[in-house]
């Protein structure tokens, strides 16, 4: 198991779109270097390059402190 970032994740889509898969498996490999399975770095590479960047959340957005709403307020803990 391993976790991408979405540098990892936008470097991977790159070396995919411009260069091919095998290149993207190579890419994935030199990040993590414990995926030694070449089929599977490929079928990951493929998986990664189709994954699409997560929106911008409303607070980054609107540029305003996100709060956090408590479900039960009256609940201390």
């Amino acid at each position: 198991m391993f976790v991408v970032t979405e540098a990892d994740a936008t470097a991977i889509r790159d070396v995919f779109d411009q260069e091919g898969e095998l290149s993207a498996a190579i890419e994935l490999r030199r990040r993590f270097p414990g995926v030694t399975d070449n089929t599977k770095a490929r079928a990951w590479a493929r998986t990664i390059a189709g994954w699409k960047p997560l929106p911008a959340s409303p607070c980054s957005v609107f540029r305003v402190p996100c709060s956090v709403m408590r479900l039960r307020p009256g609940l201390d803990r």
